[in-house]
């Protein structure tokens, strides 16, 4: 390990921003022999985490606003309008964050997200039985920014 790289996971330590300034030059200038590699690795691991976590939020979200309003009958008129909107805002953010892998991502955990959903919103409302044990909605409906399901 040259002393360079030494420096770098010693700024890492000390300066993040700095460090991340620096590597970023390093990247670009193609000087990968003073890379710290090891922080880089550890920060783009934690990268994808995030990500992975943000739009598995956002969807869980949409899956709350979408169960409020189709089975709380006793609060719909009063908060559809703002639950409606709530859906539509989770939608836009989850639109700006959502590559192919991330939609990937989110269809194979759509089952655990859903029990999540359900399990809040059985929480907050005791409608334990009128709520669905497996998800009524597609990942394409829940991703469609206009789709709502017939509230008849």
């Amino acid at each position: 390990m040259n002393t360079k790289t030494t420096d770098l996971q010693e700024l890492y330590e000390t300066d993040y921003l700095q460090w991340l300034e620096t590597t970023v030059i390093l990247l670009k200038n193609r000087q990968l022999g003073e890379l710290d590699y090891e922080h880089l690795i550890e920060e783009l691991a934690a990268l994808g985490r995030r990500e992975k976590t943000a739009v598995k939020s956002l969807l869980l979200q949409i899956i709350i606003h979408l169960l409020l309003a189709q089975y709380w009958l006793g609060e719909r008129e009063n908060n559809l309008n703002h639950w409606s909107a709530e859906i539509i805002t989770f939608r836009v953010q989850l639109e700006d964050r959502l590559t192919t892998n991330l939609e990937n991502y989110l269809a194979t955990e759509l089952d655990n997200i859903y029990a999540n959903a359900r399990l809040i919103v059985q929480k907050k409302t005791n409608l334990n039985q009128q709520i669905p044990e497996k998800c009524p909605y597609t990942i394409e409906q829940l991703l469609q920014k206009t789709w709502f399901p017939d509230l008849a």
